[in-house]
């Protein structure tokens, strides 16, 4: 006799806080409407839902049809929903306080709405660390999903994943759900056929059950999915077919884990799933990675190498990319003074700030999606307002905890940080009017996918073979062109702000753009000294132009804050005997770079902004040589490629011999 198999089915809705309308709109019109309208002809179909707090916000106020198809499901008792935290962040890198007010925010949130209680929790990005088990119990949380992977990287085989574990944190108990990898991929991509035999695959006894929890955006949002799904009738065909057939039967996660045995007990490692381990590898350790895998070959791996051939952890996303990093660890700051403010606002403007989808970068934006750090950042500035209300002050730090001084000018009108670790530059220009970060920027720097474009693959004859459904988007086959090729660059320092690059005649807007100009200096990735003296901001190098020798050299650089910019002092020796030249190098972001305006009046630079309806003007007491491109990155998303402009690099060029003192002005001034 057939074995009768339960389908554990689950899905995640989650869009970016403040995400562009329009994609919202399209969200909703092409994934989240049809999917529930289909699910509504089936209330019989017992699913769970996960939906990020503020997605939820915006489907109950501006799409009252798609959230009534939601309510009634959920009253009739189709639907379980599963918690998290409120704005969507990755637990494990916000502090345990705010873990807790999180979850219980959405937590309540969804008994308000819905009348339930939610006791599972997706897990965002299935990101693990063992540490948030007493938290999760303080939330109430009994159990939550995470890939099948994790599991096999702790040592267990595939063949036993096909039911809930126990795991334990200081006796603190939680039980964990394996997500099928091969479910992932067949639904909904494979032929309905296809995908209920997989499920059926997992009726080894008769308390098996098949688990699938993932990405809603896949039913309809990613390429291709939306005719596959909708339009050929997929999603339906699946849910009638799994309806029709005496061996499945679908229930929710709570029913399972309160009617069934745990499968044993569990300790699984830091992880995510494996793409995530391998996105936060720096490029060429990530490329080592793929060549491991290839030479293991796919059967093996799968087989034996997947419990112990593993990427990096998620918190590596932070050491690969500082301007990352500084977003967290200024979230952190703020964290560490919510209690002592007291302010509901403020609360709330730091929880939005810890959302997740700014701090990484995979095979979607994330990171390279200037729209996401602007969110972010206007988040942190509002934040900051509040804290601050008008005080003028300095402040040093040591957040980042690279062993350097960050130092913080609040003015009125403007917030500037300077850091030592990084050329006493500018890593942060704040705008309390516009809520915006004019250093908003991003370096361009190698990726692992960027080696698809170095090395196409060779082209695939295509046979006459059927396909079995569609390709996801990490089998796609994407398009390459030369101005991708082009935009292949790769910075060797962070695109901060007074930047001090030493260099000569050769020195044009060509190496400039392409980052292989000639310099002598070590003034532009190496650390400065700092100090405070009243209102100036110090910063100072000893170090060397280097030809045929090191010639010592030394560099010294002043910032005044006032209420609407800085005055800036530059002076600098060398024992180098020759005619030079000094490049002050700005980086700067801007919301919308066709609203930008740049003009040069002999010594002064005028950037017009309309966008904030400011004017940044850099004045110098030395006539200097403009140069300025468009700084593009080339990122993946699930389209293909993206050429993303992330800034306009600008140098003021000074020639000098021997030494020079040039004093300037930074100021913000309205159009």
């Amino acid at each position: 006799m057939n074995k009768k198999t339960t389908l554990l089915f689950g899905i995640h809705l989650h869009q970016p806080i403040d995400n562009f309308k329009w994609v919202i709109d399209h969200a909703v019109k092409v994934c989240y409407e049809p999917f529930f309208e289909v699910m509504s002809r089936y209330p019989e179909f017992r699913f769970s839902v996960h939906c990020s707090g503020w997605l939820m916000e915006q489907i109950e106020n501006d799409f009252p049809s798609l959230y009534k198809k939601i309510k009634t499901l959920s009253d009739n008792g189709s639907i379980e929903f599963f918690s998290a935290g409120y704005y969507e962040p990755i637990l494990s890198v916000i502090p345990s306080d705010d873990r807790v007010e999180q979850i219980n925010r959405l937590s309540n949130n969804i008994k308000k709405q819905f009348n339930q209680n939610p006791n599972g929790l997706w897990l965002t990005e299935r990101v693990w660390e063992s540490s948030l088990i007493p938290d999760l119990k303080k939330s109430n949380i009994k159990y939550t999903v995470m890939d099948d992977y994790h599991f096999q990287c702790a040592g267990f085989d595939e063949d036993i994943l096909d039911g809930y574990y126990m795991t334990e944190e200081g006796g603190d108990r939680l039980g964990v759900f394996p997500i099928s990898k091969k479910l992932r991929y067949a639904l909904p991509f494979l032929s309905v056929k296809s995908a209920i035999d997989a499920i059926k695959s997992y009726n080894k006894n008769e308390n098996s059950c098949a688990i699938i929890f993932d990405d809603a955006e896949k039913f309809g949002m990613w390429p291709h999915t939306y005719e596959w799904v909708y339009d050929k009738g997929w999603l339906e065909e699946f849910v009638q077919t799994l309806l029709a057939d005496k061996f499945i039967e679908t229930k929710h996660y709570g029913e399972y884990f309160n009617s069934q045995k745990p499968r044993g007990i569990t300790y699984l490692p830091n992880v995510s799933y494996y793409e995530m381990g391998e996105w936060s590898l720096r490029a060429n350790d990530a490329k080592n990675l793929e060549q491991l895998k290839e030479e293991m070959g796919l059967e093996r791996y799968e087989k034996e190498g997947v419990k112990f051939l593993k990427g990096g952890i998620w918190k590596n996303f932070f050491v690969k990319y500082p301007e990352s990093n500084r977003l967290h660890k200024r979230m952190i700051e703020l964290s560490k003074v919510n209690s002592t403010l007291n302010n509901p606002d403020f609360t709330t403007l730091l929880y939005k700030l810890q959302t997740n989808d700014a701090l990484w970068h995979g095979v979607f934006g994330g990171l390279y999606l200037p729209n996401l750090r602007d969110n972010a950042y206007t988040f942190l500035i509002q934040a900051e307002k509040i804290r601050y209300n008008k005080k003028t002050t300095i402040e040093i730090d040591n957040n980042e905890m690279d062993g350097y001084n960050k130092i913080k000018a609040v003015t009125p009108n403007l917030i500037f940080r300077f850091d030592e670790a990084n050329g006493g530059q500018m890593v942060e220009f704040d705008i309390f009017e516009s809520n915006f970060n004019w250093q908003n920027t991003l370096t361009r720097r190698q990726e692992l996918y960027h080696q698809k474009i170095i090395e196409p693959q060779k082209e695939i004859i295509e046979d006459d073979t059927p396909i079995d459904g569609i390709d996801t988007i990490h089998s796609a086959v994407l398009e390459i062109n030369d101005e991708m090729r082009n935009a292949l660059i790769y910075d060797w320092y962070i695109k901060n702000s007074f930047i001090d690059h030493i260099s000569d005649d050769s020195f044009d807007i060509y190496n400039f753009r392409n980052c292989n100009f000639k310099e002598f200096g070590d003034f532009a990735n190496q650390p400065f000294e700092s100090t405070i003296n009243d209102n100036n901001i110090i910063f100072n190098r000893n170090g060397g132009l280097y030809d045929d020798k090191k010639y010592i050299s030394t560099l010294n650089k002043t910032y005044t804050p006032n209420d609407n910019g800085f005055l800036f002092d530059i002076k600098f020796d060398t024992t180098m005997n020759r005619d030079l030249k000094y490049i002050l190098e700005l980086n700067l972001h801007f919301a919308d770079y066709d609203e930008v305006k740049i003009s040069k009046n002999r010594n002064r630079l005028d950037i017009l902004d309309n966008f904030t309806k400011k004017i940044i003007s850099i004045s110098l007491n030395n006539e200097f040589e403009l140069y300025y491109y468009s700084l593009d990155t080339l990122s993946q998303s699930e389209k293909g490629f993206d050429l993303t402009t992330q800034g306009i690099s600008i140098g003021l060029a000074v020639p000098f011999r021997l030494n020079f003192d040039i004093q300037g002005k930074l100021e913000v001034k309205d159009v």
